[in-house]
């Protein structure tokens, strides 16, 4: 089987490089460019062979948190390794306080990866998407919800006007820009671009091998930048976890992010490196606020934090690998409050705040209200294995303490079925306004339908706010507001644990990574492989 799926790599390679080498023919005065490589087409030694995950779109806008767009699309900004935002198809810009306007300089003489001029138009038409396209299913669209009006003086100027002063939009400048020529008109939903996808970014796609779950991506040599040293990346489409760990020891991938205890049994072989990153990416019970068991007793989700010892989960599951979670920002420059630490491991506590809730153990030994018993249903994706034995632990505790908390093992989470929540994970490694989306009475990604009044106001006023000191006074309020009505039992924050064969170099650990540790390659022009 491992020689017919080497085989089968080696073909599609085969056509790749030939392609390749069809289309760099005119590019060897560009100084920032690798030398061209001459070996045969069964030669891996330069192909970087990644077990990602399972995919069903290659779109910035539709997905915002995955390696490939940030591999095939570029924004008028990108992050840098601390994490902040500094120009990438933009050269400048500059912002009139007075009118809430930014105004980008764009860079000369960017191509589209099919061979087309790269323009404002571009950017004007992906911004009116992000904006005005009301049939857009996008979880990201609260971002830009300031946004009143785009111009383009010229094909190389973009003119981009706010309602209000928003403190997280040049971050959110990062997002991919579309091709307008390749996708006007269609439904960016489900448009056939969205597995064939061009941008202008460090790698092109080439092909999407559903049957052999791989897309194969050449490094642009036509990049305005950096052109990477590595030329061609595989990323293979994995769900299960343990086959990633499986791939890595038998020679089919080369990088993997792997949970904390398949990383660990990697640590004592000589033949892979472990990069271990800060990630900001938590673990937690995320309620449906959807579903009647939470309309009714919203009120008694703080509380089940007491029942739950997080250390011991961080301690087993993790094998130590992550930090004990109280507050989704914890870990965020403006955040960490530990006033909002206002929960211990102490069943005596749970039991007397039960009492104060209404709360009354059956013969059962699961507490009773209102003649409910506190029994909720939590989805897991079973091939998961680290969120399943999280969950699981969790539940073991929470059934020791009176609180039945049933998990349903799905192979894909189904928002339909009547569940009360989800094992979740989510992420705010940069601006902490990236919870506005996911907490805001209605925002474009609060999928738990959670509201609060005061986490609104308190949110909004982040957003809003110029001065640093009092943005992180404001989320740190944030932070105590959210812990005494929370909607997720926040269980910990986890370790980015990868593992790469030991030729390959270059990866950087200073950024923080989001979800599913999420921009490993923010700096992939660097890195080297040798295998």
């Amino acid at each position: 089987m491992k020689m017919k799926l080497k085989k089968g790599i080696c073909l599609l390679l085969a056509c790749v490089m030939v392609l390749s080498f069809a289309a760099c023919g005119n590019n060897s005065s560009n100084e920032s460019k690798p030398a061209a490589t001459s070996g045969s087409a069964d030669d891996l030694s330069n192909t970087l062979v990644y077990a990602g995950e399972s995919e069903s779109t290659i779109n910035p806008l539709l997905n915002s948190h995955d390696e490939l767009p940030d591999l095939i699309f570029s924004g008028l900004m990108k992050y840098d390794g601390n994490g902040k935002p500094v120009y990438d198809l933009a050269e400048s810009s500059t912002y009139d306080d007075a009118t809430y306007t930014y105004t980008f300089k764009l860079r000369k003489g960017i191509k589209w990866h099919d061979g087309t001029d790269f323009s404002a138009d571009d950017v004007l038409y992906t911004y009116n998407v992000l904006t005005k396209d009301e049939t857009l299913s996008s979880s990201i669209t609260s971002n830009y919800e300031d946004i009143v009006s785009m111009t383009a003086p010229d094909q190389n100027t973009v003119v981009i006007k706010l309602s209000q002063y928003d403190a997280a939009m040049m971050d959110y400048f990062t997002v991919g820009i579309l091709p307008k020529h390749l996708t006007e008109g269609q439904d960016i939903n489900t448009m056939a671009f969205n597995q064939t996808p061009v941008g202008t970014g460090r790698y092109k796609f080439v092909k999407w091998d559903t049957a052999g779950g791989m897309i194969v991506l050449e490094r642009n040599e036509d990049y305005y930048d950096k052109v990477p040293n590595i030329e061609r990346v595989i990323y293979k489409t994995v769900s299960n976890e343990s086959t990633k760990a499986t791939m890595l020891q038998s020679g089919e991938a080369d990088l993997a992010w792997l949970n904390s205890k398949y990383a660990d049994s990697f640590r004592k072989n000589d033949s892979y490196k472990n990069i271990d990153f800060k990630t900001a990416d938590y673990r937690g019970i995320s309620m449906d606020f959807g579903t009647e068991f939470w309309q009714n007793n919203g009120d008694s989700i703080g509380v089940l934090n007491d029942a739950i010892d997080k250390e011991a989960i961080v301690k087993s599951v993790l094998d130590g690998h992550g930090v004990a979670a109280y507050s989704p920002i914890q870990l965020n420059r403006f955040g960490g409050n530990k006033s909002a630490d206002i929960y211990s491991h102490d069943l005596q506590k749970f039991a007397e705040e039960m009492a104060k809730l209404g709360w009354v153990k059956g013969s059962d030994g699961i507490y009773e209200r209102n003649g409910e018993k506190f029994h909720f249903t939590v989805q897991v994706r079973d091939y998961e294995e680290e969120r399943v034995d999280i969950a699981n632990l969790c539940a073991s505790q929470l059934k020791a303490a009176g609180v039945d908390m049933e998990v349903k093992l799905v192979t894909k989470f189904d928002w339909d079925a009547g569940y009360n929540g989800f094992l979740s994970g989510y992420a705010a490694q940069f601006d902490p306004d990236m919870f506005y989306k996911n907490y805001v009475t209605g925002a474009s990604d609060n999928t738990m339908q959670y509201s609060n009044t005061r986490v609104d106001e308190l949110l909004t006023n982040g957003r809003h706010t110029k001065e640093e000191n009092k943005r992180k006074e404001i989320y740190q309020e944030f932070e105590t507001v959210y812990a005494e009505q929370p909607g997720v039992v926040l269980v910990a924050f986890l370790d980015g644990c990868y593992v790469s064969v030991k030729g390959l170099n270059g990866l950087d650990t200073t950024r923080v990574l989001g979800h599913h540790a999420v921009g490993v390659m923010w700096n992939i022009e660097n890195w080297t492989l040798n295998k």
